[in-house]
């Protein structure tokens, strides 16, 4: 850290003010956490041991739930239990720590987004070549390389802001730590940190978006080869991941591709992607597809005899 650092703690203003408002928001959003791990910790387990999962498909959809486990836990943890503390603080280093963590893992799961497009992808507009194509050795180095490509994004990130010197004032108007509310705190211009932070997240996002809109535009044409049983069965193995993509990208967009404010709506809306969204991925997959809600029901317990 930059020697003229006297800021080792910072305070966060949270989302909001009012404690009854915020006993309110505990209770809502315990139940949602747990339900993340539990909803996303069933699929990782029942992917892991069922043997009716185990294509590339649900390899990915395992990867991407265990990333959701992790993202939400390096946030919402933390942003539970201030709902409940008067004075809400974290450390310096400790918020360096959830940057790095948040910017990893949000930027490994998109990359998983674009593996699960390009698989679905493969296995539609070229069927009789898939397990060729996408063999245990390729999924195996995608999830790797979507850890990879998030880890070298959040320590770029992480390098830029590590240097800037913080001398006062020390609050974050914010309920959890990232850049830009940081560098704001900052006792030195960051128009060149924050201009690379941007530069390095848009450049992630608009080429997975690109890949994300290329892939479901050429499996769409293709689609109109098909039967209208094949199509109806293609667009229902789509849809799960055209909703997730939607839910991610969405709000995330809002944020990002805004002028910085302090709006209380921007809270709110990171609150969707930080704590909502993660939980509603395992529902959204396992509403449109048997047998992941087999596999989940079988480790639950029930006894199915027509279930192997």
């Amino acid at each position: 850290m930059a020697n003229g650092n006297n800021v080792t703690e910072l305070i966060f203003t949270g989302l909001f003010q009012d404690p009854e408002v915020q006993k309110v928001c505990f209770v809502l959003f315990l139940p949602v956490y747990v339900a993340t791990v539990l909803g996303n910790g069933f699929i990782v387990v029942a992917v892991s041991i069922s043997k009716t999962l185990c294509s590339p498909m649900y390899f990915f959809l395992s990867s991407l739930s265990l990333v959701e486990i992790c993202y939400s836990s390096t946030i919402v943890p933390k942003f539970i239990t201030d709902l409940l503390a008067k004075v809400k603080t974290i450390s310096l280093k400790g918020c360096l720590t959830q940057i790095f963590f948040s910017h990893f893992l949000g930027v490994a799961e998109i990359l998983l987004l674009v593996v699960m497009a390009y698989d679905h992808y493969v296995a539609i507009c070229k069927p009789l070549h898939y397990m060729n194509i996408m063999n245990h050795q390729v999924c195996h180095m995608l999830v790797a390389g979507s850890w990879l490509g998030g880890l070298i994004h959040s320590i770029i990130q992480i390098l830029i802001t590590i240097p800037l010197p913080f001398c006062g004032p020390n609050v974050i108007d914010h309920y959890f730590c990232d850049l830009q509310p940081l560098f704001k705190l900052a006792c030195t211009d960051t128009f060149m940190e924050g201009v690379v932070v941007m530069v390095n997240s848009g450049l992630i996002s608009i080429i997975s978006v690109c890949i994300l809109v290329s892939s479901y535009a050429i499996i769409l044409i293709s689609l109109r080869n098909h039967s209208a049983e094949g199509r109806r069965k293609a667009l229902s193995t789509c849809a799960s991941h055209i909703t997730v993509v939607t839910l991610f990208f969405g709000p995330a967009t809002f944020i990002y591709l805004r002028p910085s404010s302090t709006f209380t709506e921007d809270k709110l809306v990171a609150v969707f992607y930080t704590v909502i969204t993660p939980m509603l991925n395992p529902i959204i997959y396992t509403f449109r597809n048997a047998e992941v809600k087999n596999a989940i029901k079988k480790l639950w317990g029930k006894r199915n005899p027509d279930i192997e």
